[in-house]
């Protein structure tokens, strides 16, 4: 037999309330009047019952999708190559889920100027969490400025969008010293993405900032552009490799651009670190199983994720936020890519 489903009169039953009261209370109404042990009250027989609250019903009673929007500005390709996307949408999704909600991913390529506007007037998501901004992206600031709940996984400088980052500049910067006392001087850069996103630009600035400060020219012939894909580093290197004078150390500012970068340099015949060190960013998780292992700047994604999504939900609750800028921790993971077999180093 079929096992009836309950329903919000069962609920009202063995509570004792009406179902309006119960309709209220599940559906997170707060500007009703109902007395705490009341709400308990209901909260226990539903789960007690084991009633799930039908998502259009909820959606009709309510206004709300109770559920979020992570956008993630990339195409398809630079999806499926994102490495890290699995961490971070566990730790949207863990945020997410001790609310209630839902969450919608959606990948919408940067040449499209109305994604965000789609699902907010299709009442789609009740909020956004954009991963990847980009420094010209007019319409996410034009939202927010209108009302719309809005989260950065990255930054917009000119803005005033609440943010959760990594300290990228930082990060950067560390991993270029690090290749600066190991003796390099003639230190290439390939980047994560085009200069348009921040993320990518930061990671320039604090390539750059550690050049400076050891008195070492920052030359363009040895700065390229990756575009999130193997692909993408493959080539790039593979332009630095046709340079008269190559660089003895490159920092790559992805994990998975570096992937392609070091097939270059074995294609040419070159050896890791021994001709060529590299340092990585991003530490997924297949970094240390790269051959040889790759020495990376760690971003904590999981944490990350679920950060935003935590702002996100406290903005939708009506809360102010506490810290409207986050910056998360990074760490410098040494492994062999960028030290000589016989020194004393992880990987």
């Amino acid at each position: 037999m079929t096992k009836k489903r309950v329903t919000s009169f069962d609920v009202a039953e063995k509570s004792g309330v009406s179902r309006s009261t119960v309709s209220f209370v599940l559906n997170n109404i707060t500007d009703v009047r109902i007395s705490p042990e009341t709400r308990q009250r209901v909260l226990d027989a539903a789960r007690e019952l084991g009633y799930h609250p039908d998502s259009a019903g909820r959606k009709l009673a309510s206004g709300r999708s109770n559920t979020l929007g992570l956008i993630l500005r990339q195409s398809r390709e630079q999806v499926f190559a994102d490495a890290l996307l699995p961490q971070v949408v566990l730790g949207v999704g863990e945020a997410a889920s001790q609310e209630g909600y839902q969450v919608l991913l959606e990948a919408i390529s940067p040449e499209n100027q109305n994604g965000y506007m789609h699902l907010i007037q299709e009442n789609h998501v009740d909020g956004i969490i954009l991963s990847g901004p980009q420094q010209n992206d007019r319409e996410i600031i034009d939202l927010y400025n209108e009302g719309y709940p809005i989260v950065l996984m990255g930054q917009l400088p000119e803005s005033s969008l609440p943010y959760v980052d990594i300290d990228a500049i930082d990060g950067s910067y560390r991993a270029v010293k690090h290749l600066i006392e190991a003796g390099h001087r003639r230190i290439g850069l390939i980047t994560n993405a085009p200069l348009e996103y921040t993320s990518a630009q930061q990671r320039w600035d604090g390539y750059c900032k550690a050049l400076s400060e050891a008195g070492i020219m920052v030359e363009k012939e040895l700065m390229r552009t990756g575009y999130y894909t193997p692909q993408s580093g493959y080539s790039a290197m593979k332009e630095l490799l046709a340079l008269a004078v190559i660089p003895t150390a490159v920092f790559i500012a992805s994990d998975v651009v570096a992937l392609g970068a070091m097939q270059a340099i074995k294609d040419q015949g070159l050896r890791i670190p021994e001709d060529i060190a590299l340092v990585g960013f991003d530490d997924i998780p297949l970094a240390e199983y790269f051959d040889p292992p790759l020495s990376t700047i760690h971003t904590p994604s999981y944490e990350l994720g679920k950060t935003a999504g935590e702002a996100l939900l406290c903005l939708l609750h009506g809360k102010t936020l506490e810290n409207n800028t986050q910056l998360l921790d990074s760490e410098l993971i040494l492994r062999r890519s960028s030290q000589q077999k016989n020194n004393n180093v992880s990987g």
